[in-house]
């Protein structure tokens, strides 16, 4: 009871902008990034692709690979059916190939156990990395879709996602890596430090492939920030000092409550603070027409009643 009578005091202190985040819809991400403002500081899509081959790989021979674009010419192609990212240089072609099992659409989530696409057997997803006149003949690998959409004509217009592969043998060396088309980032992390108690001295990472995400709010009011996944719930709220407005670039002095001139900051896990103190960073932040927040990037650092021991995370909200 004494945490939650905390939270009602904050949040009647900060009523006019915290109705304005109930009446909203809140930003629970499923598929599609956020339009962003174009502005300085702001966010921008990234289309790249990385690789990682262990020594003994067919495909990768056991290099190290990354393009960027446009100094790379990368593509997709396909729908949420079958998409295939096509990565050109001068120099190297490389083709990462992705097939929902049948029946089924690519979605955020894990796909495990994929056999070569196109045509996996029974209800199998497919997967085929190929490049340099190299590819498997049988594969044995796993892709994670952590943010997929697509147009109305449903062509794929945003994926962000990363895979496995072994060729002929389960055990064979492997070839790992990312695929990254127009794509924002979207993940949560913390450390927390033995003794800390919000974090109970664990640390993990949040991402579309195994999470839900949720942000809410405007700059001159309270943010609400929640993630929910791998049989945890996360939440943080986050404002600026009184009669301020969170900026891009700027570090903020926090306490729970945002009293005598600091900032709000407030984030709860595995457990959570009665009185709590810290600082975070705004890294970038994007907002819509109506002024709602739609990206946020921020580190923070929080202390639970004033003992040392540090719970430190990053929030990548589409930015």
């Amino acid at each position: 009871m004494r945490l939650l009578r905390f939270r009602i005091r904050r949040v009647l202190r900060g009523m006019t902008a915290f109705s304005v985040v109930v009446g909203a819809v809140g930003a629970c991400v499923m598929w599609a990034a956020p339009t962003v403002q174009a502005a300085a500081g702001q966010p921008v899509p990234v289309t790249a692709y990385t690789q990682r081959s262990e020594p003994g790989d067919w495909v990768g021979q056991g290099a190290t690979s990354a393009y960027r674009a446009p100094a790379a010419d990368i593509r997709v192609e396909g729908d949420a059916t079958y998409a295939t990212m096509v990565v050109e240089t001068p120099d190297v072609s490389w083709r990462v190939e992705m097939q929902a099992p049948a029946g089924d659409t690519l979605t955020p989530g894990v796909f495990r156990n994929a056999e070569g696409a196109p045509g996996p057997s029974g209800r199998a997803p497919g997967l085929a990395v190929s490049g340099d006149g190299r590819a498997c003949n049988i594969v044995h690998g796993q892709y994670t879709i952590n943010q997929i959409d697509t147009d109305r004509t449903g062509a794929i217009t945003l994926l962000d996602a990363s895979y496995v592969q072994r060729c002929e043998d389960p055990d064979a060396p492997a070839l790992r890596g990312t695929v990254k088309y127009r794509a924002l980032p979207l993940s949560f992390s913390y450390t927390s430090e033995p003794g800390e108690y919000v974090g109970q001295g664990r640390s993990q990472t949040f991402t579309g492939g195994t999470a839900v995400f949720h942000l809410d709010g405007t700059p001159d009011g309270i943010i609400d920030y929640r993630v929910s996944g791998l049989r945890q719930n996360w939440g943080a709220l986050v404002a600026a000092p009184a009669g301020q407005s969170l900026e891009p670039g700027r570090t903020y002095h926090s306490d729970r409550m945002g009293d005598d001139g600091a900032a709000t900051l407030d984030v709860s896990g595995l457990g959570g603070c009665n009185h709590s103190n810290g600082e975070f960073t705004v890294q970038k932040l994007a907002t819509d027409g109506s002024g709602q927040i739609t990206g946020l990037a921020l580190t923070f650092v929080q202390h639970c009643e004033g003992a040392e021991p540090a719970l430190r995370g990053t929030i990548h909200h589409y930015a």
